[in-house]
């Protein structure tokens, strides 16, 4: 474990403390992490991460920005980071906590997203933290060490073609968002606009009974891709998903599109962990938690995002996606990200 402060709400509203410990205790270990596997891959982290940032630089166009630092974590140290990005969003957002807002909604949020953090860095196998507004975060690409290590044992992976395949996925990622000026105030500004309007609301409850009502009368599931946090959001909130579900839908179709190209090049097995990967991803014991929490929301990115990388290319070419990192305005809507054509059309 990597000795870091415990993330903690400013104003007290969340018990963020609470929020690890619960992730901690569903993260666990594992054993091959605390052996010399873990000394070889920290070893040539900093390296693949330069090579693969070289590579995918070439392949997007998006311009060079030099290399970040590179870490290989444990499940924790990933729990705390993205425990410690949560609590910046949220705590920025609430500012005078009162009622049940207290008492019942900060405890309920630690307990939910240490619960979501848990079961996510079992799974979880690289993460670009963006450079956040704060002293102890910046532009890093997390390698999650013993997830890596189990994948690469169960499935009998060659270790340096599957972290260079990983490597790929994660410094795109950073190109997105470092090469392309606005995107990462873009990015925060609807997050933290999202999370200021899904403050605690005892109205919330009747819209509640009225959605299941409707959902009833309509003959369709109460929770849909955006999980709870779609089922208490009223229409502005809703616009607002809609924007982070199509901008994460672009990015991640983009990301999977890149290092899979890339990976087909270089990397002799790519196709074979292409296709682990994409059958992890529909693995049905995951459906119900994925349901619940939003995560489905996620799932599908993957898939419509590289649909629509696709088929811009497709209808037109590889570099027309140069206009999307023009201005916000050129980003495709959630519409526009299963009608790629429809997105040609307006920004064309």
């Amino acid at each position: 474990m990597f000795a870091v402060d415990t993330p903690s709400s400013n104003n007290g509203a969340v018990p963020w403390a609470g929020a690890v410990k619960i992730a901690e205790r569903l993260a666990g270990t594992y054993p091959l992490f605390d052996s010399y596997h873990r000394d070889a891959l920290i070893a040539e982290a900093v390296p693949l991460v330069a090579k693969a940032q070289e590579l995918v630089e070439a392949e997007t166009g998006l311009g060079s920005v030099g290399v970040p630092t590179v870490e290989v974590v444990d499940r924790g140290r990933w729990v705390e980071r993205n425990v410690a990005f949560f609590s910046m969003i949220v705590d920025a957002t609430i500012t005078e906590p009162q009622g049940l807002v207290r008492k019942i909604g900060g405890p309920l949020v630690a307990a939910e997203t240490g619960a979501l953090l848990g079961v996510l860095s079992r799974r979880v196998l690289g993460q670009y933290e963006l450079v956040l507004p704060s002293e102890d975060a910046g532009d890093t690409i997390y390698l999650v060490g013993p997830n890596m290590l189990a994948m690469e044992r169960a499935h009998q992976l060659r270790p340096a073609e599957f972290r260079m395949w990983i490597a790929l996925h994660e410094c795109t990622h950073r190109l997105q968002f470092m090469a392309v000026p606005w995107m990462r105030d873009y990015f925060f500004e609807m997050v933290t606009s999202l999370a200021a309007a899904t403050q605690s609301d005892e109205r919330r409850l009747t819209r509640l009974g009225s959605e299941i009502r409707k959902a009833s009368d309509e003959g369709r599931p109460l929770l849909d891709e955006s999980g709870l946090l779609g089922l208490f959001a009223n229409d502005d909130q809703r616009l607002l998903l809609d924007k982070i579900q199509a901008l994460m839908s672009l990015l991640e179709g983009h990301g999977h599109v890149v290092m899979d190209r890339v990976g087909g090049r270089i990397l002799r097995t790519q196709k074979r962990m292409s296709g682990l990967l994409k059958a992890r991803r529909a693995d049905p014991r995951m459906a119900a938690f994925m349901r619940l929490t939003g995560l489905e929301m996620k799932m599908r990115q993957y898939e419509l995002g590289e649909q629509f990388v696709l088929g811009v290319e497709r209808l037109s070419t590889w570099s027309a996606l140069d206009v999307a990192w023009t201005e916000p305005d050129a980003l495709p809507t959630l519409a526009e990200i299963e009608s790629p054509e429809t997105w040609l059309r307006r920004v064309s």
